[in-house]
């Protein structure tokens, strides 16, 4: 599956993602979502693979939000799709998506879920021997 990076050129997070996937040769779509914002199809299906809903993809603590003078839970499901797709900068970044995992923002071990299955199990095996090499070691 192709992996899409939707960022903000602003956004810290954004450039670190975009430099990991680069880094790791992992092939990504990237769209930048304040210049070409994401359509209420794309935000649902975000929104399916998220344990908490708009929670997990809108920035409350942005200054965009606050200035909003809003509570998340006074609008339902069709306001809250209509406002992030007339307002993306409300969104948190970046989104990276590949149409079965999910990850919001940028941390180092999560992304990792990115990488081939091969990749990941091939390191496995060298941390799992490196473990073994050093309890001979211990041993020895």
């Amino acid at each position: 599956m192709t992996v899409n990076l939707y960022y903000s050129t602003s956004s810290k997070s954004s450039r670190s993602a975009r430099a990991w996937l680069v880094a790791n040769s992992i092939a990504f779509n990237e769209r930048d979502i304040i210049a070409n914002p994401l359509d209420r199809d794309e935000l649902k299906q975000i929104l399916r693979l998220t344990e908490n809903g708009f929670e997990d993809i809108v920035s409350t603590r942005s200054k965009a939000f606050k200035a909003l003078h809003i509570d998340l839970s006074d609008l339902g499901f069709n306001q809250l799709l209509d406002l992030l797709v007339e307002k993306p900068q409300l969104l948190k970044r970046p989104i990276i998506y590949d149409g079965r995992r999910l990850q919001i923002g940028y941390n180092e071990e999560d992304i990792r879920a990115f990488l081939p299955r091969s990749v990941r199990k091939s390191e496995l095996r060298e941390i799992q021997q490196k473990l073994y090499d050093d309890d001979q070691q211990a041993v020895g």
